[in-house]
């Protein structure tokens, strides 16, 4: 198995989890985080008869960075299809990663961008501060500057 590649160590991930936690209604941020742990840390967070085997298959050797990238993906594709909750859970998620990968630079770009057009503005600052590449899609640039797709959107995303 691929070891993780958080850049936190699994004390920093528990004390994140608690201050999160509070805010975190629908568990996106803690999913993430516990993901991060290996199954000492995460067994007070696992439902009961997880075993540490099963804990140790389940990311398919993926690490952090993989599934940011994978995450990312799915987050541009839920912008596009204008889906509400599925954007709000992108945001939290894509916080999480960059957090776990010690990129405090890009919560605060995410933090400092506004929400409009399904986080869109908060997951570009992901994408850009991570380097990774933002489709070159004139709806998805429209809506990654806060504005609708498209002029008089009817799927909800007007202005």
């Amino acid at each position: 198995m691929v070891e993780q590649t958080a850049i936190r160590t699994q004390e920093q991930i528990l004390v994140r989890i608690e201050q999160v936690s509070g805010d975190d209604w629908l568990g996106f941020a803690v999913e993430v985080l516990v993901d991060a742990l290996d199954y000492e840390h995460a067994k007070p967070y696992l439902k009961e008869g997880v075993t540490a085997e099963a804990w140790s298959v389940r990311l398919n050797g993926q690490t952090v960075e993989d599934q940011a990238k994978g995450y990312l993906e799915f987050a541009i594709g839920k912008i596009e299809d204008h889906r509400g909750i599925s954007a709000t859970r992108s945001v939290s998620k894509l916080t999480e990663y960059a957090w776990l990968l010690g990129r405090d630079d890009v919560v605060a770009a995410m933090d400092g961008a506004h929400y409009p057009q399904y986080g869109a503005p908060k997951v570009k600052a992901f994408a850009d501060g991570m380097g990774w590449p933002w489709p070159d899609q004139p709806d998805l640039a429209r809506m990654a500057e806060g504005l609708p797709c498209e002029p008089g959107c009817a799927s909800g995303c007007g202005s």
